[in-house]
């Protein structure tokens, strides 16, 4: 049974919308002077708060834990986190952000949350059309 065109329609507005907001997301990390994937990593850190480790970001960012801990080093250098081992099990490396970070990332959220703003009127009627 073939699918109507509305549906393919609604896709290919949906993706179009997100790939807007991505493209704005980019530019906004590197006019902050970030790698795009260095926001993201310190959004997820900040986002999923609590303990993070090189893992969990590497789980919330779907990378190799390898490519994580790279990533991890290159936002270390930048002095954008440092890492920390747990009091309860020193094997075990916590991720935090430092106060550098924090300004960078409150004024890249603010920024986003200001973007996300002028998609939402696009997003909702797209995702109302889903019902069945």
């Amino acid at each position: 049974m073939a699918l109507p065109l509305q549906d393919y329609r609604l896709l290919a507005e949906f993706r179009h919308v997100l790939r807007q907001f991505l493209l704005f997301s980019e530019t906004a990390a590197k006019g902050a002077g970030l790698a795009p994937q260095q926001h993201q990593a310190l959004l997820a850190i900040k986002g999923f708060g609590g303990e993070f480790t090189v893992g969990d970001l590497a789980e919330k960012l779907a990378i190799r834990p390898n490519s994580a801990v790279e990533l991890v080093d290159r936002l270390a250098a930048l002095k954008l986190l440092r890492r920390q081992a747990d009091a309860e099990d020193r094997r075990r490396v916590m991720l935090l952000l430092t106060p550098k970070a924090e300004n960078l990332l409150e004024s890249l959220t603010a920024a986003h949350r200001r973007e996300l703003k002028k998609f939402a009127p696009l997003l909702g009627p797209l995702l109302a059309s889903l019902k069945d």
